[in-house]
């Protein structure tokens, strides 16, 4: 693994997820990252992935250094062929390459506009630093991918599963604002990697991404969905048909305890932070069912298995 910024770069999935296990169990390699740095540039708040991610660098011996981009930094152009005659006073070439001196890993945020799909597709952000970069380079969630909130997911399914194929479904639910669709589409992608039996439900017109979808199965009545289910994943995207939209805030898709009836006693997954009682009711955050805690905990050693594998390869 040279880079981690989308699922693909996983070469193997079960061995990983193994070494995120047997790194929450002990810390096998506290000297590894000794006089490395991770550099980690936020375009975008983060609470988790911030916090998680550097105690990752940290457990594996590295040096960390952290900048908020927008306020500390000179305002970035990622356009090639361009007249830099705006805002912008450093171009993404300079900017990478010379922070390719400082760090031995970069790891980089920054989240959508919501206005324009292709340019979100793109990824102007994120592969821009893979291109200018001469150093691996680590998603911290771009605008259409997060594969280290993916990876924690499959660790917290494989490690609390209690049949051999548990049935998964990925449910949409309200949200007073227009939220990307970077954790579904990594959730997906990450799902059909493992063995499970894949669901997705959400209202018409709330479709995600077909590229991402593939064949996986999506029911459009989230009762029918929700039933026999192991884990339901709860979580808020906007339109991808049309692009950036709120087109629903129904509250019958909060996830609640009359959901949750209807489910194999599942348990309830969310990557936070999650709004109280228009996302999932209070009854299931502060009840037996939600892993949420758990699966924010076990950030830290998917981040940590990730690193361990870039550095191991440097």
């Amino acid at each position: 693994m040279k880079n981690y910024t989308k699922i693909s770069d996983i070469e193997e999935l079960l061995p990983l997820l193994e070494e995120a296990l047997q790194l929450k169990k002990e810390n096998t390699d506290p000297q590894l990252g000794k006089g490395k740095t991770l550099g980690m540039l936020f375009f975008n708040s983060s609470l988790r992935t911030r916090l998680s991610t550097e105690k990752a660098a940290k457990l594996l011996g590295m040096d960390v250094m952290v900048m908020n981009v927008n306020s500390d930094a000179w305002a970035l152009e990622f356009e090639d062929a361009v007249v830099m005659d705006s805002n912008k006073a450093e171009h993404i070439k300079e900017g990478a390459a010379v922070i390719s001196q400082y760090c031995d890993i970069i790891a980089v945020r920054a989240f959508p506009e919501l206005q324009d799909k292709e340019k979100d597709n793109a990824e102007s952000v994120i592969n821009g630093f893979i291109k200018y970069a001469s150093v691996p380079v680590v998603s911290l969630e771009s605008a259409t991918a997060h594969p280290l909130q993916a990876l924690t997911d499959a660790l917290t399914i494989l490690e609390i599963k209690t049949v051999k194929r548990p049935k998964v479904v990925l449910t949409w639910a309200p949200h007073p604002r227009a939220l990307p669709h970077a954790v579904p589409n990594s959730f997906l992608e990450m799902m059909q990697r493992m063995d499970v039996d894949l669901v997705v439900t959400n209202p018409e017109g709330y479709d995600l991404n077909p590229n991402i979808i593939k064949d996986t199965k999506v029911i459009h009545n989230q009762e029918k969905a929700l039933e026999n289910a192991d884990f339901v994943y709860v979580k808020n995207w906007s339109s991808y048909e049309q692009y950036g939209k709120v087109l629903s805030t129904d509250a019958s898709w909060t996830f609640s305890n009359k959901k949750l009836a209807i489910t194999n006693n599942a348990k309830v997954m969310h990557c936070l932070p999650v709004r109280r009682n228009v996302v999932i009711a209070d009854e299931i955050l502060d009840g037996e069912n939600s892993v949420v805690i758990h699966q924010a905990n076990n950030r830290t050693f998917a981040a940590q298995a990730v690193l361990k594998t870039i550095l191991k390869n440097l």
